[in-house]
């Protein structure tokens, strides 16, 4: 007998249906075609177990498994519910009239139970989009999967319950998520606030600015100056995500796996990745292509702390997304596009020992080991970061403050009016949204000086060598605060605070 079940299978962000068709004749015999991986072909195993300890079992005959489209690899365990229900019912031994009309997947234990599987939220959509009446999965996954609204979603923990279901009619508990409610109240205050940093106003100051109109900052300062300490603070000035987003953000997080009964994800992600990771880590890609933590920190923050010790070809790769806001990886047989668009915060010491132009310094560095260090970043990857800002220790007075600085929320506030400017500024326009992503074009549009602040613009590149690269970068950071005194015109104020962001582009750092 023939039966047809259906499963799906994730590339990149988007979900494929598969179609899982098994035949049982005379004869004896396992096939499984259609390109499974070995997790896959390993099923017959988990499979026979998990029925045999619910009083069921694989049948002494020639099974043949067909997994459609048959060009396409299939990869995972997540198919082992799926086959196990095919086999149960070409076999006869459970009768179901309707089992079609159900997305099943799920990885079985020894037992029956069921482990959680990946990309829960992308397969939900895309079974909503082709009308499937409801799709079954994993109860761990099943508020991932119940963000779609209009598709029945069902979390089961045992073989048995969809055995039943199907067999029997015994009802199944759907999960019922209201999406709005859920991310509306979970915009919860986040741990890191920025009143439990001590001084550091400038940089605090700094901040507020490159969460404003979304720009890469890059620290420089010596150890314990509090360079990571702030940057973890970041997120929680950064204006609430929208539905979409959030939507668009676990979509991300569902394929690798990162999204545990949690539902709809509404904090921006915040990703520190260690010095050595590899560039396809970083990235994305490897033979099964997955997300790198550029997409994992879409519509959140990257942090690169001690930018230097990361390996040069690993920041070289980063150029492109960073412009494009999206990266795509290439393979013989498929395409992959995965979406990046982060805000980068990035760390470092001024030279190898940490400290730079200390008379008390216990270490000193030659200019040629300055040279060296500093040379690992390229100017290219400087280019597309915004503002550079030095970071100077804090005073013991100041530490011993018991005055607790400006809390997250009243910055928030400030950023969250900033970019509602620039929301209707760009409303015309497809592709930005904020500051950071206007092109040369654009800056010119919106960012018109008047002679007293060309003049000052002029004098201050050539009094402080600043070099050509700097010029729209000043520009667009000077719009930003503008945007957060909420002037319509970019005044001389604005460009004189903008020109001291531009640490690294003085001769003696860089030159």
């Amino acid at each position: 007998m023939l039966t047809k079940v259906y499963g799906s299978a994730v590339f990149g962000v988007e979900a494929t249906t598969i179609t899982v068709e098994v035949n049982i004749d005379i004869g004896v015999g396992y096939h499984l075609v259609g390109l499974p991986d070995n997790a896959i072909k390993e099923s017959n195993y988990r499979i026979a177990a998990a029925l045999l300890n619910n009083g069921y079992k694989i049948p002494g005959k020639k099974i043949t498994i067909n997994m459609a489209p048959a060009d396409m690899r299939k990869e995972g365990s997540a198919y082992d519910l799926t086959l196990a229900l095919g086999i149960l019912t070409a076999s006869n031994q459970i009768q179901s009239e309707n089992l079609e009309q159900y997305l099943i997947m799920g990885e079985l234990s020894l037992d029956g139970s069921l482990q959680p599987i990946k990309g829960a939220l992308p397969i939900a959509v895309k079974a909503k989009e082709e009308g499937f009446k409801g799709f079954i999965l994993p109860s761990e996954n099943a508020k991932e999967a119940a963000i779609v609204s209009d598709l029945k979603v069902y979390g089961v923990d045992n073989i048995k319950q969809v055995i039943d279901f199907f067999d029997t009619g015994a009802p199944l508990e759907q999960t019922i998520v209201d999406t709005r409610a859920e991310f509306y109240k979970s915009l919860d205050f986040p741990e890191f606030d920025f009143s439990d940093v001590k001084g550091q106003e400038s940089i605090k100051r700094c901040m507020e600015i490159a969460a404003a109109g979304g720009h890469n900052i890059i620290l420089i300062g010596p150890p314990g100056s509090g360079k990571t300490m702030l940057a973890k603070r970041l997120p929680s000035i950064l204006p609430p995500m929208t539905l979409h987003e959030a939507l668009e953000t676990t979509k991300i997080h569902s394929v690798v796996g990162k999204v545990k009964n949690t539902g709809l994800m509404s904090q921006r992600p915040f990703r520190s990745p260690h010095h050595t990771i590899s560039d396809v880590a970083l990235v994305g890609g490897g033979a099964y292509p997955q997300p790198g933590e550029i997409s994992l920190s879409h519509n959140g923050v990257l942090f690169l702390d001690e930018l230097p010790e990361f390996k040069r070809g690993v920041l070289e790769v980063m150029r492109q997304p960073l412009e494009d806001r999206e990266v795509t990886i290439s393979r013989a047989r498929f395409t992959v596009t995965y979406p990046s668009s982060f805000m980068l915060v990035a760390s470092m010491n001024p030279s190898p020992g940490g400290y730079f132009n200390d008379p008390d310094a216990p270490v000193t560095s030659s200019p040629a080991e300055m040279q060296r260090y500093l040379g690992k970043i390229s100017g290219p990857l400087l280019d597309r970061i915004d503002i550079h800002i030095e970071v100077t220790p804090v005073p013991f007075e100041k530490l011993s403050e018991e005055r607790k600085g400006e809390g997250s929320v009243d910055i928030r506030k400030r950023v969250t009016a900033a970019r509602e400017l620039q929301t209707v500024r760009f409303a015309v326009l497809e592709n930005v949204h904020y500051n950071a992503q206007m092109n040369t074009k654009q800056i010119r549009e919106y960012c018109k000086l008047d002679e007293a602040s060309k003049l000052l613009l002029k004098n201050a590149m050539e009094r402080l060598n600043l070099s050509a690269r700097a010029y729209d970068r000043i520009l667009k950071v000077a719009r930003t605060i503008a945007d957060l005194e909420n002037s319509k015109e970019v005044s001389g104020n604005h460009i004189a605070e903008a020109i001291q962001y531009r640490s690294l582009d003085r001769e003696g750092w860089l030159g």
